[in-house]
């Protein structure tokens, strides 16, 4: 029993007008402005959305949305994360109708200290998502959005809690120079979760990047060539990973963290095995200070 994707990222954000930038000019999101408030929802495929951006005096994880294939999936979820001693809030109404889902819990991630939510059924929309611009579209259907990556204070309790308490599934690890990352699966999607002991300035608690996967390699390298012209910030420069074969660009946010775009990531089934790499890197992902 686990968490079946990723399903979505609210995020509190003081930079409105530069998020709206970014989410159209590098990710084709279409905008779905609120009617009843200052909060924006961003699509990408047939969901209602995958993103909220709510206006903020600071930038910060409003929540992060992992979804459960069955009611009853999501009740045995929330009984294992009672026992593990997590405070869990049935979600009201009036949430359940702002993430368009027909049922949610709200719950602090006491590995990573994200406010996380977890949530069932999903509204799909009758209408075909509209990009700003053309692409071929996003990898989501049952992969869920994408992965996100945390830094946890707890490297080896976290992993306790995610394996047996959310129900994630080791897909493989990367050490290399100071840093430590285990990386886990719910679905087929090579990752959906991965977790970094501390390193540098990242003392636990934090929330590294999420990534969002392209249908074609030409949407994330006009994307690219986007993103330099628009001179964003970038972590890291295109590329391509060792364990997941993803070929992807990482920016920097308004609000910090790091968005990674990327293509053609190896898909797991019940042959994979456990591997352990000692680079993140195939070729490329050099970060600006490099050069």
């Amino acid at each position: 029993m686990s968490v079946s994707g990723l399903g979505y990222l609210a995020l509190n954000v003081t930079n409105m007008k530069e998020w709206l930038e970014i989410a159209t000019g590098i990710f084709s999101m279409e905008v779905l402005q609120r009617a009843d408030s200052e909060a924006v929802d961003l699509r990408i495929d047939d969901y209602h959305h995958r993103f909220t951006l709510y206006p903020a005096a600071e930038d910060s994880i409003a929540a992060v949305g992992w979804e459960t294939k069955s009611l009853a999936d999501l009740e045995d979820l929330v009984g294992r994360l009672r026992d593990y001693g997590v405070e869990v809030t049935k979600g009201t109404d009036a949430l359940k109708e702002e993430r368009k889902v027909i049922e949610l819990y709200q719950f602090i991630d006491p590995a990573s200290g994200t406010p996380s939510e977890l949530f069932y059924a999903p509204q799909r929309e009758m209408y075909p998502f509209k990009p700003t611009r053309g692409i071929d579209g996003y990898k989501t259907g049952d992969l869920g959005l994408g992965h996100v990556v945390y830094v946890v204070r707890d490297y080896e309790e976290s992993k306790k809690f995610y394996e047996r308490v959310l129900g994630f599934k080791l897909s493989d690890y990367i050490i290399w120079d100071d840093k430590d990352a285990t990386f886990y699966h719910c679905n087929a999607r090579h990752h959906s979760l991965a977790i970094m002991k501390p390193f540098g300035d990242f003392k636990g608690g934090e929330f590294n990047h999420v990534m969002i996967e392209a249908k074609s390699v030409n949407d994330i390298g006009y994307a690219y060539d986007v993103a330099r012209e628009m001179q964003l910030p970038l972590i890291m420069e295109m590329g391509r990973h060792t364990n997941d074969h993803v070929q992807s660009f990482y920016i920097v946010t308004p609000s910090g963290f790091g968005i990674e775009y990327g293509y053609g990531g190896l898909l797991i089934d019940e042959n994979w095995s456990v591997r352990s790499y000692d680079s993140p890197r195939l070729w490329g992902h050099h970060s600006p200070e490099e050069e």
